[in-house]
This record gives C-alpha cells, sequence and structure tokens, in this order.
C-alpha cells in the first residue's frame, strides 16, 4: 500500500548525515510492513529482527561491540550482511534494551551499516524503564495511520483523478464540479467510518464490508488494551483502560475539553497524570493544549492543564462508540457525535502534516477549534461538520487577533471570501507546514 513515509525513508537512506533510525508510531499502522517493502525495493537484502517474537536474538547483545554484532546476527539469520547494501531491521526494539543502546555504538563505530529499528511502545519503554537511550545518536521519524490521500490511493487507480482534482482545486480555490465534491464527500464519510489502519482500510477497499471493518478494528482496539496490561505497572492497568475509554466518549459532549471528573468520582489529575502520559507515549492518543494567549512562541502560551484528547484514527474513535456506519454514512444532522469526530479527523491531518496544533477559548466562551502556524503566520481554524458554517467565535478571534486569514473547514466546497478561506473536509490534506 502507498504510504507518505516512503519518501521521508528515501530521504533518510540518501543523506550523508544518517544515523540509525527510529520509527516510531502505535501498534498496527504499518510500520513492519514499510520498512520490509522500503528495504526489499531499495537493498540488495533485508536482515529483519523482532525481539518480540525470537527472544533468542537478545542473547546476541550482550557485547555491544558493532562488529560482533553483526557477525552473531547474520550467523543466525544465515544471510549475509552488506556495508551499505543491507537493510538491518530491529522490530519491536523496546522488548530488548540492549538493542536499542547499541545503535550508540553503530552510529560511532559502524555508520556503515543501514539500520532501523521500530517500536510501537518505544516511547513508554523509554520513559518508564531503565533504558539507556543513545541521544543524539539517532534519527527519529513518527508514522501515523493512513490519511485521507492514502485511503483514496489504496483503491489504486480509481481515484488518482479525484486526487489531482482536489490539489488542483486547492492550488486555486476554485470550487470542485458538483459531481466530484458530492463524491468526495461521500468518499470521505467512509473514512471517517473506516479509519486509516492499513488492515482495516485494505480489507474494506476490496470487500466493502462495514461489518468486517468493525470487527477488524474491534481486534486493535482489544491489541490497545492488552499492551496496556502488559506493558505497565499493575496499579496503572485500570486507569489507563479508564482513560482511553473516556477520550471518544468525552468527544461526544458539547464541552470537549478532557475532564478527570468524568472519569469517576473523586478522580483527579494527580491521580490519573501517569494513565494520560501512558495512552500518550504509546501513540494512541494525542493531547491538544488551550493557548493562555495567542502570542509567539505559541508553546510557551499553552494551558498544559487544559486539553483536548483525540484518539490516533477516526474509524477507531467510531467503533470504540460502537458507532454503526449508517450513522456517518447517511450524514444523519442529528448524530450528536459528529462534532467531536470530525474534529478528531482534523487534528490527526494537522499532525500528520507537521503542524503543532492547539485551540484557543476567550473568557466569554468564544472558542477557536485550531490555531497554527502557516509560513510563520498564527492562522485560526475552525471546523464545522456540514454546510453551517455561521459562527461568531472565529469573528471574534479575528477582530481581537488580527490574522493574514483564516481558515474554515466545513462540508462546503473551495472558496476564499472575507478572508476567509475554505476548505472542504476532504482536501484537509492539502495543507502544509
Amino acid at each position: 500500500m502507498r504510504r507518505k513515509i516512503y519518501q521521508k525513508l528515501l530521504n533518510w537512506k540518501s543523506s550523508n548525515l544518517r544515523k540509525p533510525l527510529i520509527l516510531q508510531g502505535a501498534r498496527q499502522v504499518g510500520k513492519t510492513y514499510i520498512v520490509n517493502v522500503f528495504g526489499k525495493n531499495e537493498y540488495a537484502n533485508v536482515v529483519y529482527c523482532n525481539f518480540e517474537q525470537d527472544q533468542r536474538l537478545k542473547d546476541y547483545f550482550d557485547v555491544l561491540e558493532p562488529v560482533s554484532i553483526i557477525k552473531r546476527i547474520s550467523n543466525y539469520k544465515k544471510q549475509e550482511i552488506l556495508k551499505e547494501n543491507t537493510l538491518i531491521i530491529f522490530d519491536e526494539i523496546q522488548s530488548c534494551p540492549q538493542a536499542l543502546t547499541s545503535l550508540k555504538y553503530f552510529n560511532e563505530e559502524a555508520n556503515e551499516y543501514h539500520i532501523i529499528a521500530t517500536g510501537s511502545l518505544l516511547g513508554v519503554a523509554v520513559n518508564r524503564q531503565s533504558t539507556s537511550f543513545p541521544v543524539g545518536k539517532v534519527d527519529f521519524l513518527t508514522m501515523y495511520p493512513m490519511d485521507f490521500e492514502e485511503f483514496l490511493w489504496a483503491y489504486g487507480d480509481k481515484y488518482a483523478y479525484l486526487v489531482e482534482e482536489i490539489r488542483s482545486a486547492y492550488e486555486s480555490f476554485t470550487p470542485l464540479d458538483k459531481i466530484s465534491h458530492d463524491e468526495a464527500m461521500e468518499l470521505y464519510r467512509n473514512y471517517l467510518f473506516v479509519g486509516g489502519m492499513p488492515e482495516v482500510v485494505e480489507e474494506f477497499t476490496k470487500i466493502n464490508s462495514y461489518d468486517l471493518v468493525q470487527s477488524k478494528q474491534k481486534d486493535i482496539l482489544e491489541a490497545y488494551f492488552n499492551d496496556m496490561s502488559k506493558y505497565n505497572k499493575t496499579t496503572e492497568i485500570p486507569k489507563t483502560r479508564l482513560v482511553f475509554k473516556n477520550i471518544s466518549t468525552q468527544l461526544a459532549k458539547e464541552n470537549k475539553k478532557f475532564q478527570y471528573k468524568c472519569l469517576k468520582s473523586g478522580a483527579r489529575a494527580s491521580i490519573y497524570e501517569d494513565a494520560v502520559e501512558w495512552v500518550c507515549l504509546s501513540g494512541i492518543a494525542k493531547q491538544l493544549y488551550r493557548l493562555n494567549k495567542v502570542s509567539l512562541p505559541l508553546e510557551a502560551n499553552k494551558d498544559i492543564s487544559d486539553f483536548k484528547f483525540y484518539m490516533n484514527d477516526v474509524g477507531l474513535c467510531c467503533a470504540s462508540q460502537n458507532v454503526i456506519a449508517q450513522d456517518i454514512i447517511f450524514d444523519d444532522n442529528d448524530f450528536e457525535f459528529k462534532g467531536g469526530l470530525t474534529e478528531n479527523y482534523v487534528h490527526n491531518q494537522l499532525i500528520l502534516n507537521g503542524a503543532t496544533p492547539y485551540y484557543w477559548k476567550s473568557k466569554s466562551d468564544a472558542e477557536v477549534d485550531f490555531i497554527v502556524r502557516i509560513d510563520g503566520d498564527i492562522i485560526p481554524i475552525e471546523v464545522k461538520s456540514s454546510e453551517n458554517t455561521r459562527s461568531k467565535s472565529l469573528q471574534f478571534f479575528m477582530k481581537t487577533y488580527p490574522a493574514k486569514y483564516a481558515i474554515r473547514v466545513s462540508a462546503k466546497n473551495f472558496g476564499f471570501e472575507n478572508n476567509i478561506k475554505s476548505i472542504p473536509l476532504y482536501a484537509v490534506f492539502c495543507l502544509e507546514f
């Protein structure tokens, strides 16, 4: 399946400053698949080591001398390891702390060997265990679920024309013809339900079964819950599960700020902050912080006690609330969860495109969904799940903090008037940061 991260892997391979690469991301986003495809396409051979499945591999890292490690792995795998021409994959590296530490020595003493390490729970392992991390000796990439453009690519050439039309319309900010716009909106609604987990997308594009989609999504959610038990303190397991379950529940509320008091009676940040951290470090959810004031640097003005929580995949968000396909596909305006789900979708796309978003709320309760920087400018983004784009909050923000322009993401077609760029929901992937 075509993934945007492939080009970044090519850039890493050809860089004169290349170091061993750590590819991070939540479980099931396609890390193992893409690095193996990359190795097959771009190298003479691939030597694949999975530390979670093959416990014997750990014995080869009792000595952290790169040449010794290479010789041992080569003998064990019965494969020749060639300098510059073999891709060595250390999968689920969090299961072998010594292998993680060895990356430092590969960078310093044997950088001619190309190594990609992957880890679904690497952030948890590094922060929760006494693991020696090779600071400054590795490169990083983060992989996310498939975005809407990749979702269209998964159909092969079927929607190639539509991707081109969307990008062309975005560049000129001229509306798509009605047939193309309606088709893109229908596919977007499918994406909201299916999400971007590669296995789920692949099955859906082949079979077009919503029941199969939800079955596979439930399996992924169960795998996440199993990870919470396997890679967590015993006392934190029920807290972590409760926090994760509440992310989508609280998105369904009018006030989407994450509230600890909604977890259970007497819940406080001090009790659940470790569980929140685990969920974030695992990559299965991400926080969006409120800005105390809109001034540079934005990071210095965020309120770490005030945040919204979004899941890493909108399809899993639907599955966690037992949403049925008809709720999304038929665009029922009475479906209250649609607003939070739409925000989750836009947030994920902003993150994937490289943005660091925040949200803003005034003392008078005016609220703007996302504040980002584009070409150095502070830009407000308002999100609407339908064609109803009336909002006093964006107007209030523009009067309070004059911006170069604003962006409104909604079901409406492309347009630009009153200093507001109108971007259809299906075209958020065009935004660049």
